[in-house]
């Protein structure tokens, strides 16, 4: 597997020429300055391109090339920005960046509801609370049809939070709930959330699933011809959040997805995080069942623990090996399936991988780091994640 590091970009509080000490092979990181529905300059691809190199690396993912709204939800502006997004994958082409990374979650990205919650080590890390989440929607946000989406239990536990919250926290809250994927939402107000939501009325998630099927069929065309690889990452949570419909949750629906437009060029970003959430999650089988189109692996691990809702479990981010996921398993698994990819003679046989949203540990606590993007936390993770590999290796 090849063993990569997300990287932010010249912001990133971790530098690339840090990465060889990490053990980073591969640089998986996107052109954040840009909002999703703009085309990528040429220019500022070649020179991110030439600054991953010049620090002895190479750009081994593009996470993300973000789907916009518009196309989500098939606006008056999605030609628009599918023009876009299709010459942003024929740039990337044109200088050798072939894994697209993306995900097809409405409005938000990744939802935690703390950013660091203590850990019995001393060390923290992100934590969804459903309960807090439904003090959130409930009361702060004050969704209209909220109600419908918690029970009675979650509701009163809900009211029982939120009476004890001062002014500090509920803002805290506001701001870890709204960030999403890291500094990408931190202008938006709680008007903002609710204008966005309602751009969802009337649509499902049979009919998101459809618009994320059209979006495939107008895009896989240009990714096949240029021998691009697109990778849907999961729903995080893999459960719907604010009356708004996920579609990529289980392997059921990344069977309809991968069925409904069947080609190498459509594949997964396996997150064993974001679906492990799901009890009834199975990382050999997902393996087993996807294995030859699965082109990037997000090698993280997240414990369930119990929620008044047993279908919207609490969890939190454990170390990589400390989860609900058994890592071991899902190593040897996508170990075998790039062994079957090199007797395929398959030029992409190694997969790329990283560790992700590892938990922040000793100088992690004094230095600044991006909620879920630890130096040390990550390292940690990324050296028992190596040390599987080399074991599985001999083994096989």
């Amino acid at each position: 597997m090849i063993e990569c590091w997300r990287w932010f970009g010249p912001e990133d509080p971790t530098k690339l020429s840090d990465l060889p000490q990490v053990g980073a092979a591969g640089v998986v990181t996107a052109l954040h300055d840009y909002t999703p529905g703009a085309q990528w300059p040429e220019q500022d691809i070649v020179a991110r391109k030439a600054m991953i190199e010049a620090a002895g690396l190479k750009w081994e993912v593009v996470e993300s090339l973000p789907v916009s709204e518009e196309i989500k939800i098939q606006g008056p502006d999605m030609m628009a920005h599918l023009r876009s997004y299709i010459a942003s994958m024929e740039a990337l082409a044109r200088h050798g960046v072939h894994t697209i990374c993306y995900n097809f979650m409405p409005i938000l990205d990744w939802t935690r509801t703390n950013m660091r919650a203590q850990q019995p080590h001393g060390g923290s890390a992100m934590q969804f609370d459903l309960v807090d989440f439904a003090a959130f929607d409930l009361h702060i946000l004050k969704r209209s049809t909220a109600v419908r989406d918690y029970s009675d239990t979650v509701q009163a536990a809900a009211d029982a939070a939120i009476s004890v919250m001062d002014e500090a926290q509920k803002s805290l809250l506001v701001h870890t709930v709204v960030s999403g994927l890291p500094g990408a939402n931190d202008g938006w107000t709680l008007d903002d959330v609710r204008l966005r939501i309602a751009t969802y009325d009337g649509i499902g998630a049979e009919l998101l699933r459809d618009n994320l099927i059209d979006f495939l069929s107008e895009v896989i065309p240009t990714a096949e011809k240029l021998g691009l690889r697109l990778c849907c990452h999961p729903d995080d949570p893999p459960f719907s959040l604010l009356g708004l419909p996920r579609v990529m949750s289980s392997q059921q629906d990344y069977k309809q997805v991968i069925n409904a437009v069947d080609t190498i060029a459509n594949g997964v970003t396996l997150c064993t995080g974001s679906l492990g959430v799901n009890a009834d999650f199975d990382a050999a089988e997902f393996v087993h069942c996807f294995g030859p189109k699965i082109h990037f692996a997000h090698l993280r691990n997240t414990k369930r623990l119990l929620s008044p809702d047993p279908s919207r479990p609490h969890f939190f981010e454990s170390a990589h090996l400390e989860g609900d996921t058994d890592m071991v398993v899902t190593i040897a698994a996508l170990m075998m399936e790039e062994k079957r990819r090199r007797l395929e003679g398959r030029s992409d046989h190694a997969i790329p991988m990283r560790p992700d949203h590892g938990q922040e540990l000793l100088g992690d606590q004094a230095n600044i780091s991006l909620p879920g993007y630890p130096l040390i936390g990550r390292m940690r993770g990324l050296a028992e994640l190596r040390g599987i590999m080399a074991a599985v290796g001999v083994l096989t």
